[in-house]
């Protein structure tokens, strides 16, 4: 045979195969596709069990496609609201009522992806697609992400939109698909998400509701209401660009308040189950957690969350009829609750309100995982960053008086005190048991916002964002957490320093007793967040109850029959509040507010969440023993001066005990104390010239300056009263020209994180005479802050650390020059 012949009939051969194989494979593709005609076909699967710890049931989850049914009502295309219907398309598949069911652009995208050596990315499917893969794939077919998968997919939805009618297709898919929340189909979501009949949702709640089904576990509305809102929104907005809703209509409905209102249905601990389901989506996928017939042991003691519910229920009608005063409503209609074991992070309770199915209070919302803000309850974090940094130790005189802080803005931020009064030298111990605010701040501006917001990241708390959002209130609550990450933050300090991950399932299995998921049973080691000694700083101080009695008295509602640390925050308008406390074994926290964000009326975190998270501990703890805060090595108890922090000497009568990190205790004597001379016929510091016989030796107290004038003012003996007597003079009503900024004593902080040229204070002057021809504010050094030629008299300084005295001149118009009385402020680095 010839070369030639040969190769023709190679040829002939090769085009063969060419034309055939693809037609071939195309064929056995074909063949092997499952039949659209069972489209409708339930089979019958075991239940997903979601179990307590000790094995009682919370929840039994349906496959809503099988024979023994679960939260799933099918109701005909004419039932469900146009607005629906529309939204579904706009959201899911634009060219719905005009493509064959696949969408080409994308399987040529997969292709090409393919080609490449990629995945064939999910994403971009048709609803007849999305029909295709959820009735007539395999589960394992559904979670794979190949070409392959695509092309079966598409054959599958091609034949469907040949077999069934385009109304057909939407029905079946708006009866079918998963809107979280263990509802399937659109009327078991509009029960679950409403409590109501699909055929009630106006405009807002359907377009929220079209939202759902690409990921019903991120836009969860009872998990994060805004970010759900924003989905609304988004779905909202496509109706608009396809010509569905004018644009008034969407805004009209992106401003509607939802009221979210679940239909009861059998189940126990529905905040957590709700929490797990998610947990179990992510982990498995939501097909797997409906037909894959899981039984699942969680951390939950059913028990002990019931406990936790009565009681939130029974103090919140205690606060509603108040019995001290009839007729009287704190309005503080909701509250949450979160326990954890601090050894394992194990979730022992959790209660997102006192009834999750009450649409009065949005019970459904999860309160253990809302953003709230919280208060005071922040302030252990920021005291152990500075404790951990050695800023600061426990017998620190923190001064307690009128301060003013700089601000991005210029403006200074001076804190107040919940009592709106000052306080003067306060120790860390005292000022962080009482919870003192402008101690609080102060030790924030030292260690800095970056430095807290690291401790509070390694700690636990993932919801603070950059530093750049926030100044020195945040250590008053000015930034938002969620009750379970404040809680296991706190359960860093029970757990000697070491980070506490907080976890709901301990195991997963099948049906059959085949292991899906399993938890170690040992305590697990922790990353340590937190140096030892200073977590047990911090219990020691927040269980100190002699150090609280003076802002909550002694036989407060946070003080239990056994040691326990404990924290109360309360936001400035009545907000929020809090109480998180622990012992080596629980630590809980408690949350008392509105979900909808309105005010409560004159009620504090000891009032309000103190008494269930008292109530609760003490159920909690019943079968449990007393364990005192292991004392880790490396910690020294000194006797210090009390208003020092220094080692005491014979002048300072009033000495205490405290704990130090070994190696940052005291070595200094007292030096506050000083024995002087004091001339008996004045009660001033004796002179050169003073007569022997009227000389009496007194201890009389040398303070640091910006604690002079509220020493004097509480008629404490303050050393310099000749200088104090000048200062009151100088300071008459009649003078015609007067300081109004800064005020007289104010003290500066200067802020690490701000670039010096913005940390500025507010000067202005008062000028009470018609012939004024210029102002200028000069230091006592001499040099002139600022001039003015006209009113108003006001501009800003730029600080710098030390102590400055301002003085405002004004030249009248005949040369004459009037002088304010002198104003003495401090600046500190």
């Amino acid at each position: 045979m010839s070369h030639r012949v040969w190769l023709k009939r190679a040829l002939i051969v090769f085009l063969m195969v060419i034309l055939v194989a693809p037609a071939v494979a195309f064929a056995v593709l074909w063949l092997t596709l499952p039949d659209v005609n069972q489209l409708h076909r339930r089979t019958q699967t075991p239940s997903t069990r979601i179990l307590d710890r000790h094995g009682r049931l919370l929840f039994e989850i349906f496959d809503p496609r099988s024979l023994s049914g679960g939260r799933h009502t099918p109701i005909p295309l004419e039932r469900i609201p146009l607005r629906l219907r529309q939204a579904t398309i706009a959201v899911e598949d634009a060219g719905f009522y005009s493509n064959p069911g696949v969408d080409l652009v994308s399987i040529i995208r997969a292709l090409w992806i393919n080609l490449r050596g990629g995945e064939a990315l999910a994403g971009g499917s048709t609803i007849t697609q999305q029909i295709a893969r959820l009735l007539l794939l395999d589960a394992d077919e559904r979670r794979q992400r190949t070409l392959l998968r695509k092309v079966r997919e598409s054959l599958l939805a091609w034949q469907i939109a040949q077999r069934y009618s385009k109304d057909e297709v939407l029905a079946l898919y708006l009866n079918q698909v998963y809107y979280g929340n263990l509802a399937y189909g659109v009327e078991a979501a509009a029960r679950a998400y409403f409590g109501k009949s699909v055929s009630e949702l106006d405009l807002a709640e359907c377009a929220l509701l079209a939202g759902l089904p690409q990921s019903p576990a991120v836009y969860d509305p009872f998990h994060d209401p805004e970010l759900a809102k924003r989905r609304q929104a988004v779905v909202l907005d496509l109706m608009v660009k396809n010509g569905m809703i004018s644009a008034d209509e969407a805004l009209a409905a992106k401003q509607a308040r939802l009221s979210y209102a679940p239909a009861p249905f059998e189940i126990r601990a529905p905040h957590f189950v709700a929490y797990v389901r998610r947990w179990l989506e992510r982990e498995f996928g939501a097909d797997a957690v409906v037909r894959g017939g899981l039984v699942v042991t969680t951390t939950l003691d059913l028990a002990l969350n019931e406990a936790a519910r009565d009681i939130m229920r029974a103090h919140l009608r205690r606060l509603a009829n108040p019995v001290d005063q009839p007729g009287l409503s704190h309005n503080a209609n909701n509250a949450a609750l979160v326990a954890l074991d601090p050894r394992t992070g194990e979730i022992l309770a959790m209660v997102g309100s006192p009834d999750y199915f009450d649409a009065r209070i949005s019970g459904a919302v999860n309160g253990a995982i809302a953003l709230r803000q919280p208060g005071s309850a922040i302030k252990p974090i920021t005291y152990a960053a500075a404790f951990a940094k050695g800023m600061l130790t426990a017998a620190t005189p923190i001064y307690d008086v009128r301060t003013a802080f700089p601000t991005r803005e210029g403006l200074p931020y001076v804190p107040i005190n919940y009592d709106r009064r000052h306080h003067g030298p306060i120790s860390a111990r005292q000022a962080l048991a009482t919870s003192n605010n402008t101690a609080a701040v102060s030790v924030l501006q030292r260690v800095g916002i970056a430095a807290m917001l690291d401790q509070a990241n390694a700690m636990g708390i993932r919801s603070f964002k950059s530093p750049d959002n926030y100044g020195l209130a945040l250590t008053l609550g000015g930034g938002e957490v969620r009750l379970l990450e404040l809680v296991a933050a706190y359960g860093a300090f029970a757990n000697e320093g070491r980070r506490v991950d907080p976890y709901a399932v301990i195991a997963v299995a099948t049906a059959d007793g085949k292991t899906r998921f399993n938890r170690p049973s040992q305590i697990l080691e922790r990353s340590v967040v937190l140096d030892p000694r200073v977590a047990w700083l911090i219990s020691d101080i927040l269980s100190d109850n002699a150090a609280r009695a003076p802002a909550f008295g002694e036989s407060s509602v946070l003080r239990l029959s056994r040691p326990a640390a404990v924290k109360t925050g309360t936001t400035t308008d009545f907000r929020d509040n809090w109480t998180v406390g622990y012992t080596p074994q629980i630590v809980a926290g408690v949350w008392v507010g509105n979900a909808d964000g309105q005010p409560m009326q004159r009620i504090s975190g000891v009032a309000g969440a103190g008494p269930i998270w008292h109530d609760f501990m003490e159920i909690a703890h019943r079968a449990l023993p007393v364990r005192w805060f292991e004392r880790p090595p490396g910690l020294v108890q000194v006797e210090v001066c009390a208003l020092s922090g220094m080692l005491p000497t014979p002048d300072c009568k009033q000495t205490r005990r405290e704990w130090f990190l070994e190696g940052i205790q005291p070595t200094q004597p007292d030096d506050w104390h000083r024995r002087v001379h004091v001339d008996a016929l004045t009660g001033q510091p004796a002179a050169a010239d003073t007569p022997r016989e009227r000389l009496v030796e007194l201890v009389m107290l040398d303070l640091p300056t910006p604690l002079r004038d509220w020493a004097r003012a509480q008629g404490w003996p303050v050393l310099d009263l000749v200088a104090s007597d000048a200062r009151r003079a100088s300071a008459r009503p009649d003078r015609p020209i007067t300081i109004l900024r800064p005020d007289p004593g104010t003290i500066y902080r200067m802020a690490k994180e701000l670039p010096t040229a913005l940390q500025r204070a507010p000067v202005e002057v008062q000028v009470d005479v018609a012939d004024v021809v210029e102002v200028n504010v000069a230091l006592a050094t001499g040099e002139v802050i600022a001039r003015f030629t006209r009113a108003p008299y006001r501009t800003f300084w730029q600080l710098s650390a030390g102590q400055h005295t301002l003085v405002a001149r004004g030249r009248l118009r005949d040369g004459r020059i009037v002088e304010s009385a002198p104003v003495h402020i401090t600046v500190m680095p």
